[in-house]
């Protein structure tokens, strides 16, 4: 039996800036634009409190969105994660007036603030996001515990508050506003406030709004890129090929119904189909091995027998161009064991093998440098050490293909949720992202 099917949520090391478009069907009839930014930010190891399913890791980058929340509105700064259900803030609940700005969201602020009683029928929904069920606090309210990233736990309510994004307002969201009491980290500039949930679960952004159709781009090349929620008929993306979404009806231990769960059938590497039995490639009876597209990961984890089959064919194809770094002591991120030295004199990357993984119905090319990841700060005498940028799921002690972000790069990524499809299209995401921006 394989054990539970854990993901990860990834904390930001670097730096990019994009551009969030919403089509505000969210809160008006006639369709228009809004252009809001999306950047990410440093934010400190434990700052974020994350689901039991969420693991820790470095070197990593999160996409995040500035909204607001609360009348008047307070502005936030918000993870995106397909991976979670419940969207959760920091909260600071002294009464004092603030005197320069705060990354926390205070409910004493917002006239619109409105705590959820234990024995609302909200308080005993399920979700996986929970290690503890929610129960009653002292004052008869919904109260939550969420986990940390250094083991340590974060308390709050659950309660509804108007989110805003630009001038559109959508009143009683419901979200987790959590106690304040987290560790700082002194070289960390974070302004993060907390997580948008944006999985299948009946409590995520994405259910409360009720919105039929997402789409992001992400830009390899100058991290730009935009977010879509709505219709994204444009003609210059290019035509999709759509991957359905799994859906089970009976509930499996380890399978995450809530997930963004997709067929996978193989990996080409150069073009050629990897010799992967086809029962290596999906969920057991247990649930556990379904395959999972979370914009919370960076990088894409293989189960253990699958992923060996790829790194043996890279290592093999790569052989003679690049240097292994030959370190049996030296895993990146816990999972991704195949690393190389590249002088740092060197201008550019040898020509790599391509990577391609083969869903049903659609296929994802990943090349060039989006396949070698260099690991920051880390150089062996005159040489910069690149990891490969899959790895293995059973060294996580997770047991599921996980697609992070990074492989999805210069992806347009449609998540239709009326059709119960993902649409895949290559697409220059720094092109798309300035076609765009003159829809403004």
């Amino acid at each position: 039996m394989r054990p539970k099917t854990t993901h990860t949520l990834l904390t930001p090391r670097l730096r990019l800036v994009m551009l969030l478009i919403l089509q505000t069907f969210l809160a008006t009839s006639e369709a228009k634009t809004l252009a809001l930014p999306l950047k990410s930010q440093v934010i400190p190891s434990g700052y974020l409190p994350r689901p039991p399913n969420k693991l820790r890791f470095h070197h990593n980058v999160s996409l995040t969105v500035s909204i607001t929340v609360g009348t008047p509105p307070q502005n936030v700064s918000m993870v995106i994660d397909t991976g979670s259900e419940l969207s959760w803030l920091h909260c600071n609940n002294t009464t004092t007036t603030r005197v320069i700005p705060d990354p926390l969201f205070n409910p004493n602020h917002s006239s619109s603030y409105s705590p959820i009683s234990c024995s609302s029928s909200t308080c005993t929904t399920r979700t996986r996001d929970f290690p503890i069920p929610a129960s009653c606090d002292s004052n008869n309210l919904c109260h939550a515990t969420l986990s940390y990233a250094d083991a340590s736990s974060s308390e709050g309510n659950l309660a509804s508050d108007t989110f805003g994004f630009g001038s559109f307002v959508n009143p009683g969201i419901v979200f987790g506003c959590m106690n304040s009491s987290f560790s700082t980290n002194s070289d960390s500039d974070s302004n993060t406030t907390g997580l948008m949930g944006m999985n299948l679960g009946s409590l995520s952004l994405v259910s409360q709004l009720k919105i039929p159709k997402f789409s992001y781009c992400i830009s390899g090349s100058d991290f730009s890129g935009i977010l879509l929620l709505g219709e994204s008929n444009f003609s210059w993306v290019g035509p999709l090929n759509y991957t359905p979404l799994v859906q089970i009806s009976t509930p499996l231990p380890y399978f995450d119904r809530s997930a963004y769960t997709v067929r996978f059938k193989g990996i080409k590497v150069s073009g050629q189909l990897l010799n992967i039995s086809g029962n290596d490639l999906i969920p057991d009876h247990t649930g556990a091995g379904q395959t999972m597209f979370d914009l919370g990961t960076q990088f894409t984890f293989l189960l253990g027998p699958v992923y060996n089959v790829l790194r043996d064919e890279f290592l093999k194809q790569t052989n003679g161009t690049l240097r292994v770094l030959d370190d049996p002591n030296f895993v990146f991120q816990i999972a991704m064991d195949l690393c190389y030295r590249v002088p740092m004199n060197r201008s550019e990357l040898p020509v790599l093998p391509s990577v391609s993984l083969v869903f049903d119905g659609a296929e994802m090319r990943v090349s060039g440098e989006q396949l070698l990841y260099r690991v920051p700060g880390l150089v062996r005498g005159n040489d910069w050490v690149y990891c490969f940028t899959f790895g293995n799921s059973d060294l996580l002690g997770v047991e599921a293909f996980i697609i992070g972000h990074h492989q999805q790069e210069n992806m347009w990524m449609e998540f239709d949720l009326v059709e119960h499809r993902i649409g895949l299209a290559h697409a220059r995401c720094d092109l798309v992202g300035q076609k765009l921006l003159g829809l403004g």
